[in-house]
């Protein structure tokens, strides 16, 4: 760290951001406004740069920012012990996960099911009962060994 503090372009690098991303961080509360220079020019601690990453790791594992927002505030106010609810978070983060897990292996199985069924019009499809695209209304399962529309 240089003697007055790191520079902006020096923490959105050490954190792996851009320079726009720490200011933006900065205007949403996420970030502690950092002391200046004389000259005017923002200066970061070390922490800063924690900091970021730590609200990069988060938003990669599914927290969206006022999500981080949150637990970033109540473990400011911890002063470094473990913060009360990360646990009820992150359980309730990993079933939102695990949900749209779910719905994904549901539309790849039903479009996986269409490709081997040979559907290649939605339009004729969707008129059509062995059409196995869950269109509302159908809920037929029969499947044929060729084309289906």
């Amino acid at each position: 760290m240089s003697a007055g503090g790191l520079r902006s372009g020096q923490v959105a690098d050490a954190a792996g951001v851009n320079v726009q991303t720490l200011r933006y961080y900065e205007r949403r509360g996420l970030l502690p406004e950092p002391d200046r220079s004389p000259g005017g020019h923002r200066l970061y601690d070390e922490q800063a740069v924690t900091v970021l990453r730590v609200i990069k790791a988060a938003q990669r594992l599914g927290f969206t920012l006022d999500e981080v927002a949150e637990l970033l505030e109540t473990g400011r106010h911890r002063h470094g012990r473990p913060v009360p609810g990360l646990q009820e978070r992150a359980r309730a983060k990993l079933a939102e996960v695990e949900e749209k897990i779910a719905d994904l292996t549901t539309i790849r199985d039903a479009l996986t099911t269409a490709l081997d069924a040979g559907c290649d019009d939605l339009t004729l499809c969707a008129g059509s009962a062995c059409c196995p695209i869950p269109f509302t209304g159908l809920a037929e399962e029969s499947r044929h060994a060729g084309p289906c529309c």
